[in-house]
Order: structure tokens, then C-alpha cells, then sequence
């Protein structure tokens, strides 16, 4: 019952903290700019006023441009639900995988790019052409580090490999340094960020996530929006759950554990978020024809990883 429990609240969890984070991006960006900046509860204002809007949908849209959000944060959420936060007590810990999470991720990403090409707009077809070229190198090297961790743990189950690496299995290893930068690398690229994407540009030549939701409004952008930030929280958490985690609570633990994963984890986010508004302050966005460059390096960088446990471990 225990994991049912701790499972429903990261359900409602991952939701509710993920427009803070957002918002505390944009804050520390601002401050670092020079400028007051919005209030990190501002993203929470800006969801529930596209929510009290109806959504206009042009005559050329089918059924597709209808579905997209839905299925998009449908999918974005599920991800988010079984990579553990605070604790690897869960329900779906069991279901959960790696591999699968790549699937769903790929899935949110057929469906925003299948709905941005869907009405006929040059923006739309634009962007959804951007998203797959990114998706074709940044899933490869999502995968890599998936092996990468599955080497060293024996498994692909987050819960497994985070259980794994606090039971003290886990030394210095040169490979994990490698998976980290390339995982970091593709997060970047699958939330959009900078150097890949702005999130608060509306250029024509420069957007890719934005080009693909232009025609949302209402209810509709307010999933497509939501479903952007449980994306980032999903990848912080991924992050500090693999690679830092430190605090989690384990199956067997009491409340108290739990409480403290919960501070870790959120400790963990804001951390991550700080240093993510100062990386984008500090760096320049890159030309659409560099991308390939940087997720290439993170490809590179994550099939490394791959061979030195190969070379490792047969020495």
C-alpha cells in the first residue's frame, strides 16, 4: 500500500512543482539580465488563465491538432511518473524502463510534430521538420547512456540502477562523467533550451518547439505548455536520480526517509534550475545547421561511455 501511496504523490507531484521550476528558470535569468523578472508563481497564473479560454481550432484541422495535447501531456506525464523522485518505492517502479521512457518521450514528440504540420501553416511544417532532425540524434544518444547505465547496473529499471549506486556498487567511474555530459546534452535539446532553442522566442527563423504550437490557444496551449515543463522536471529528476541520489528513500524506509527524499529531490531541482538560468545566460543560441554538431558530441560522448565499460570490463 505503501507504494500505491508514494506513487499517487509523485503523480500530483511532478505536476504540481514543475510551473515553479519553470518559473524559477525565468527568474534567475532575469535577475542575471539585469531586469526584476516575474514571479517564479507566475507560470501557475498563466495555466489557469489559458484554462478559463476557449480554444479556437482553424476549419483545416482534424482530429490530430484535436488529440495532440492530450496525448502529448498524457505521455510527458506518464514519463515523469515512473522515473523515481524521491523515493524507489513505487508502483510502476516495477513496469518501469529506460527504453520505455525513450518510447514515451518519442511519442509526445510524433504527436506535437504530427499536430504542428496538421493545419498546413509553413511555421508548422518548419518546425515539426526541426524536431525530427533533433530527434534523430538526440534519442540515439539518449539510448547510449541508457546502455551505458544498464553495463554498470545489470538493468535498464531506474528504481534498480538508483538502488544499485547507493548500495555502494558504484565507484569513480570515467564512463559515468561521459553518460552524464551526454545526458545533459540531450536534456537541453529535448526541453529546448538554449544553445538549441528559446523558449520566449517567436522568430520565425529561430523557433522550433514554438513553431509546432503557434496555432494552440486555450485549453490546448495549456496542455502543450504543461506538458513543456513536466518534460524539464522529468529530466532534473532523471539527472539527480541517477547520477546524484543522494537522500532518496528506498523500498522499506518509513515517512521520514520519505520526507527527506522529498527535500532532496526538490533541493536537487532548484539547483539544477539555477544552474540551467545561468548556462543559458552565459551562452549564445546556436545556428540550426550547428545542431547536428552538438547532439553528435552528445552521440560521441555517450557511445565512449559505452566502450570504455566494454574495454573495462574484459580487462
Amino acid at each position: 500500500m505503501s507504494a500505491i501511496a508514494w506513487q499517487l504523490l509523485q503523480i500530483v507531484l511532478v505536476v504540481a512543482v514543475s510551473p515553479l521550476i519553470t518559473g524559477w528558470v525565468r527568474l534567475v535569468k532575469s535577475r542575471l539580465n539585469g531586469r526584476i523578472g516575474a514571479s517564479p508563481f507566475q507560470p501557475y497564473r498563466d495555466i489557469y488563465r489559458l484554462l478559463q479560454k476557449e480554444a479556437v481550432v482553424a476549419h483545416s484541422a482534424s482530429w490530430i491538432f484535436r488529440t495532440a495535447p492530450y496525448v502529448t501531456f498524457g505521455a510527458v506525464w506518464l514519463a515523469a511518473c515512473i522515473v523515481p523522485a524521491f523515493t524507489t518505492n513505487l508502483f510502476l517502479a516495477q513496469a518501469a524502463d529506460l527504453i520505455a521512457l525513450v518510447a514515451l518521450l518519442g511519442l509526445a514528440r510524433f504527436w506535437t510534430a504530427l499536430a504542428g504540420m496538421d493545419i498546413g501553416t509553413s511555421f508548422g511544417g518548419l518546425g515539426a521538420s526541426r524536431e525530427m532532425m533533433i530527434a534523430s540524434l538526440a534519442e540515439p544518444a539518449m539510448l547510449m547512456v541508457t546502455f551505458s547505465l544498464s553495463l554498470i547496473s545489470g538493468t535498464t529499471a531506474p528504481a534498480q540502477i538508483i538502488a544499485f549506486i547507493l548500495s555502494g556498487g558504484v565507484g569513480i567511474e570515467v564512463s559515468l562523467g561521459l553518460a552524464l555530459a551526454a545526458l545533459v546534452m540531450v536534456a537541453i535539446a529535448e526541453n529546448g533550451r538554449i544553445p538549441i532553442d528559446n523558449p520566449a522566442t517567436h522568430l520565425e527563423l529561430t523557433m522550433v518547439h514554438e513553431a509546432m504550437v503557434l496555432e494552440y490557444s486555450g485549453r490546448h496551449l495549456a496542455l502543450m505548455e504543461g506538458a513543456g515543463m513536466v518534460r524539464l522536471t522529468l529530466f532534473m529528476a532523471l539527472i539527480g536520480g541517477l547520477f546524484a541520489p543522494w537522500g532518496m528513500a528506498q523500498a522499506g524506509d518509513g515517512a521520514v526517509a520519505v520526507l527527506v527524499g522529498l527535500g532532496a529531490f526538490l533541493a536537487k531541482c532548484f539547483i539544477l534550475a539555477t544552474a540551467l538560468g545561468v548556462f543559458e545566460t552565459s551562452i549564445a543560441k546556436m545556428r540550426v545547421f550547428r545542431y547536428a554538431d552538438f547532439l553528435g558530441g552528445a552521440l560521441l560522448l555517450g557511445l565512449l561511455a559505452t566502450i570504455f565499460l566494454y574495454v573495462s570490463e574484459a580487462v
